[in-house]
């Protein structure tokens, strides 16, 4: 979705700015350079089994990779206590109404989730003079849209789910959250079952595997990333996708 300067000071507030702009430069993605990682991975210890021994990635990586913050409050409960909240608290798609001004038509829906279409398609471009209300409907379709495509992607790629309702409830308190310790958590838990040999698609915040893979390994590097520029991840952006693209037209003629 388009990264519109509206809705940039929730992003800041939220502390998901940085990985908004990597999400507007499309990040192309080696999925066998990322398989040949998972395939050295060991759940037992949560590292890389090299030849030269073993590494992993850390909190640190996280912070200069993607730009996230990794202090702050835990982001937990989205998971094991989504069920109880829909069962005692508001029910969730009347929450959902009260966020977004809308339901989502029903050929849009699955259980607990909606279709990404649905969000691009309603959300992409926010009406000309809109007010701070309407522009926050945007910011939290935004966000929820980052964290479920970018952050938190699971194999279940294009549908978003309702368990960050609880979150985007309060767009103020957004900033209070460790986003990159949940990142990490969540790319370890995606490692580990990919490691699965009944697992065929990879799962996670994969664009900070790839920078993570690029800044520890330079042999595996695209050519031209040699200047430091802050996030990490940024460098291998745009310029890696237009390097693949000449690649392919070259293949091609």
């Amino acid at each position: 979705m388009p990264l519109h300067e509206q809705i940039i000071p929730y992003l800041e507030t939220a502390g998901l700015y940085h990985l908004a702009r990597l999400n507007s430069q499309w990040f192309w993605i080696d999925e066998p350079l990322l398989s040949a990682f998972v395939e050295r991975w060991r759940p037992e210890t949560h590292t890389f089994h090299m030849p030269f021994g073993e590494c992993t990635i850390t909190l640190q990586d996280v912070a200069y990779q993607l730009g996230l913050p990794i202090d702050g409050e835990a982001v937990s409960g989205c998971l094991t206590d989504f069920e109880n909240l829909m069962e005692n608290g508001r029910p969730a798609w009347e929450w959902f109404r009260e966020l977004f001004s809308e339901l989502p038509p029903p050929n849009k829906v699955k259980q607990m989730t909606v279709h990404f279409t649905w969000f691009h398609e309603r959300f992409r471009v926010p009406p000309a003079n809109a007010s701070e209300e309407i522009v926050r409907i945007y910011a939290r379709a935004y966000i929820m849209m980052l964290l479920s495509s970018q952050l938190f992607a699971d194999k279940n790629a294009n549908q978003v789910h309702l368990r960050w309702l609880p979150y985007l409830a309060s767009m103020e308190d957004l900033g209070r959250y460790s986003w990159g310790s949940a990142a990490l958590a969540w790319l370890y838990r995606c490692l580990c079952h990919g490691t699965n040999r009944n697992v065929v698609n990879l799962a996670g915040p994969l664009q900070l595997l790839q920078s993570w893979i690029f800044w520890r390994f330079p042999s595996l590097r695209p050519s031209g990333f040699d200047v430091f520029e802050f996030l990490l991840a940024s460098r291998y952006g745009l310029l890696f996708c237009v390097d693949n693209i000449f690649n392919l037209m070259c293949c091609h003629s």
